[in-house]
């Protein structure tokens, strides 16, 4: 019985954190951002640097308005407004919006009721986007453009002329398998005068009540990192608070949701302003601003950054930037998820499915603790050999703690026993229990991955609750199998009955893929007791 209190305390750990972890996402202060900086070249004049509402010149609702721009490759659907040119819709055509239907997942839209978009623009002195001027009005020659199958690029250009000549082209160019958007500007100036120009970018979303649970606290919010902060959370609650203004060489901002991202990269060698603010209707914005950029009479002058809208895939954000994979948050224990992320990538490559590979894992981590768990019953055995020597040591010392201890103490070192011995295998689960928590929460390749029969995605909650009871009588069958202590209290033994009813109703609303993580550990750990318990059986340990 000894291992079932055990167990019963990891599983208060666990509950434990899991609260703390929604707590810290719902209540927790956040760090304050720094103050204001303006980045500006040496050579320029004092700039107006007002990021223009969204709003200015973009119609509140967008209808299915043939003035909008539709663009699809193999991996995007999206909708630019020639207004501004910002990117007002985006589906991702290989992701399903539900399980059960084939409608894409959209990503970035702008309805009567919610808004969540991507802008981009100019702003400066010469600027053609600002809260005073109003957005750009491009035209575009076509309404309509498709990624062929001969085509690894797409270029999307929208063209303004300024009453003063100059032709500013905004070009989007898409690539083939990839959610990046290139977003750049091409100024000709025809003038006779100096142009000076900034380019900003901002995703701008409404804020939306929290759909986090204590079984799945998923963040919704902003993020961003600079060159002293690789990752950093910005919720709303902190943008409703203070405006962040970080100066920064690289960069990037975010908006985060589960399994999903989108995300402005300017250039990493630039100088930018992370920024945020919430405006009126409760807008929540996040974004960059770039450097100055000086354009001489009758020069043409480039200036872009990338666009990125689609999962949160490690291994393509990383090739944007190195710190771009980090919006895959597994918490202060990413030491320890990593790897295992890894490996269960691996697996997948090896059996192409994801509830075998979270099986092959379990395999991996209970075949790597044997040593330990081997440790822990014997040490559990010992201790129960021990039990009327220890309740001897009790008659003669009687309410004397300190002659009793120092008795059990000495009774310890010469029997060789580690009273702590049984529980250090169950705290080392504990750590990899939540890591891999975090790893089945936070990858995406797990959404609506199905395993076999009626658990058609290992993302969410047995639709039948069979893995939680199953789990639940393996649990049981565990705890018939431990030899009860003579010392037991009776009320904690009537606790210990109760535990694996406890436990299955906790498991209910887990994902089904962590469930059956938690379901093969105890399988492999009763086949582990019945050959531990065999050996020391031979031993004359009980």
């Amino acid at each position: 019985m000894e291992s079932q209190r055990n167990i019963l305390l990891i599983g208060l750990l666990v509950v434990s954190f899991l609260l703390w972890q929604q707590w810290q996402a719902d209540k927790a202060p956040q760090p304050l951002a720094a103050q204001s900086t303006q980045v500006a070249s040496p050579t320029s004049n004092t700039l107006n640097t007002d990021v223009p509402e969204a709003d200015a010149g973009v119609p509140a609702v967008v209808s299915a308005s043939t003035d909008l721009i539709t663009v699809k490759t193999d991996q995007l659907d999206v909708k630019i407004n020639p207004v501004g040119g910002d990117i007002v819709y985006a589906a991702l055509v290989a992701h399903k919006m539900e399980l059960d239907n084939d409608q894409p997942f959209v990503l970035l839209e702008q309805t009567k009721d919610f808004t969540y978009i991507a802008q981009s623009g100019l702003i400066g002195r010469d600027g053609i986007d600002s809260s005073a001027k109003g957005r750009a009005h491009f035209s575009a020659q076509n309404t309509e453009y498709q990624l062929a199958a001969d085509q690894d690029s797409l270029e999307v250009p929208l063209t303004y002329v300024a009453a003063n000549g100059v032709t500013y082209t905004k070009v989007f160019v898409f690539h083939r398998g990839k959610f990046n958007v290139d977003v750049g500007y091409k100024i000709n100036n025809t003038t006779d005068s100096q142009l000076q120009v900034q380019m900003y970018g901002q995703i701008k979303q409404t804020i939306k009540p929290s759909e986090s649970s204590m079984m799945m606290p998923t963040y919704r919010g902003g993020a961003f990192s600079t060159a002293d902060v690789r990752y950093e959370k910005y919720n709303f609650d902190d943008m409703a608070d203070k405006n962040l203004s970080q100066p920064t060489l690289g960069g990037w901002a975010a908006m985060l949701q589960h399994y999903f991202v989108s995300a402005w990269i300017p250039q990493a060698n630039d100088k930018n302003t992370i920024f945020s603010s919430v405006s009126a209707g409760g807008l929540a914005n996040i974004g960059f601003r770039g450097s100055v950029y000086d354009i001489a009479p009758g020069s043409t002058q480039e200036i872009g950054s990338q666009f990125y809208v689609g999962p949160k895939d490690q291994k393509k954000l990383s090739a944007i930037s190195e710190s771009l994979n980090l919006v895959v948050d597994y918490g202060f224990l990413w030491w320890l998820a990593v790897p295992i992320y890894k490996l269960l990538m691996f697996f997948q490559s090896l059996v192409s499915n994801w509830g075998v590979a979270i099986i092959l894992i379990t395999l991996t981590v209970r075949g790597m603790l044997f040593p330990l768990t081997k440790a822990q019953y014997t040490s559990m055995a010992k201790m129960r050999n021990l039990q009327p020597k220890l309740a001897d040591l009790k008659e003669r010392f009687g309410d004397d703690k300190q002659k009793m201890g120092q008795a059990m103490m000495e009774l310890y070192k010469k029997e060789k026993v580690n009273p702590m011995g049984g529980c250090l295998p169950m705290l080392l689960q504990m750590p990899i229990f939540i890591a891999l928590y975090w790893v089945l929460l936070e990858s995406f390749e797990l959404r609506h991955a199905p395993f076999i029969l009626w658990i058609h995605d290992l993302s969410v909650q047995d639709p039948y609750y069979i893995l939680p009871l199953l789990m639940g009588v393996s649990m049981f069958v565990m705890q018939k199998m431990q030899p009860m202590a003579p010392t037991m209290d009776p009320m904690q033994a009537k606790m210990m009955q109760w535990m694996p009813v406890l436990f299955t109703v906790f498991f209910l609303w887990f994902p089904a893929g962590l469930v059956l993580y938690w379901l093969m550990g105890n399988l492999v750990a009763i086949t582990q007791q019945k050959i531990i318990y065999a050996g020391l059986a031979k031993k004359g340990l009980k």
